[in-house]
């Protein structure tokens, strides 16, 4: 039977304090992904990119995805392969799946960051737009992942919405799985919007933005398709998306796409393999009261900080990252080693 939340929360996850500085939620937010944050990991993302080699993955269905494989060197034999994915408007070059993927490598394992479709400049690989709600094609890179490192166990991790998407693939694909690690993950996508609508409004003018800039991609990779009017370009965060909803999916209208990605309430109820759900009290993009309502299986694993903000989880600028150690104390449970 699923769980209560009280019964499931880590208890080492009281011990990250960060100093008082970056005690405030938009701070450790905006930090994560900032420039002064990509100049001092420039060493860590020399070892993971200097060595990594394009991955184009089959996902079937006629759907090609783009991965970066790095196979680490700290032991004579890999622990496992982890597929790492990023949040939304993010790519495999993002600061802090560089940041993953560094301490992962150090611990033996070897990586696979992807790119979601039309990410990280993929527009032209695939015809269709991207949506939260392409599950299908996630798992099928995961499942094409497993069959070619085959006998290597198998972590899932993801940041945000890429957290969102290594739990549902933790619900369809068990079966190649060792476990799964989601950070921040979106848990309701309804809330996560309104969320974003009434946060300080840099959050939502970052991800237009963004959005913005890859719809134009997509123009430029297919001009043979009106992908939006004009005039939806001009919309704010709720009315583009509902735009996309209604051109480019089948769902009919925006609270059914939203739901259609939804994991929140007891649908993780059905997760059979182990899995970690680290998320931040102070998130100023995921309501803390969508982790708490969560039914959850035995084997998952609910750790809330009280700060972090949104996938930040940082110590200081120069000190190791609250991350790097949680993540450490569990990939033995993760890959099936304990």
């Amino acid at each position: 039977m699923p769980s209560t939340p009280a019964t499931r929360v880590a208890q080492d996850a009281a011990q990250f304090r960060p100093p008082r500085w970056l005690r405030n939620p938009h701070v450790q937010t905006v930090l994560a992904s900032a420039g002064l944050r990509r100049w001092l990991l420039r060493e860590a993302r020399r070892r993971v990119e200097g060595a990594a080699q394009k991955l184009p993955i089959d996902c079937g269905a006629g759907v090609c995805l783009q991965g970066f494989v790095t196979r680490q060197q700290a032991l004579p034999v890999a622990r496992g392969l982890c597929v790492l994915i990023h949040g939304w408007e993010g790519s495999a070059q993002s600061t802090y799946l560089i940041d993953a993927a560094a301490h992962l490598l150090a611990a033996g394992c070897d990586v696979v960051r992807i790119n979601l479709r039309d990410h990280g400049g993929t527009q032209h690989l695939n015809r269709g737009l991207f949506h939260s709600c392409r599950i299908d094609e996630v798992v099928g890179a995961v499942r094409a992942l497993a069959a070619q490192f085959a006998g290597q166990p198998l972590l899932v991790l993801g940041f945000s919405l890429g957290g969102n998407f290594a739990l549902r693939v933790g619900l369809r694909a068990a079966d190649v799985l060792s476990g799964v690690l989601a950070v921040c993950p979106v848990v309701s996508p309804a809330a996560g919007l309104f969320g974003l609508e009434q946060g300080p409004w840099f959050y939502q003018r970052y991800f237009l933005h963004k959005w913005r800039r890859s719809l134009r991609g997509k123009r430029q990779a297919f001009p043979d398709v009106e992908w939006f009017a004009r005039a939806d370009l001009k919309l704010d965060l709720r009315g583009l998306t509902r735009a996309l909803v209604l051109r480019h999916t089948d769902f009919g209208s925006l609270e059914a796409y939203l739901d259609g990605y939804s994991i929140a309430g007891d649908r993780l109820a059905q997760l059979r393999v182990p899995a970690t759900i680290l998320a931040a009290a102070d998130d100023p993009i995921i309501p803390i009261a969508d982790f708490r309502a969560l039914r959850l299986p035995e084997q998952v694993e609910l750790a809330i900080t009280a700060y972090g903000g949104h996938c930040g989880f940082l110590a200081g600028m120069l000190a190791p990252s609250f991350f790097e150690g949680f993540v450490r104390a569990r990939l033995p449970r993760l890959l099936g080693e304990a």
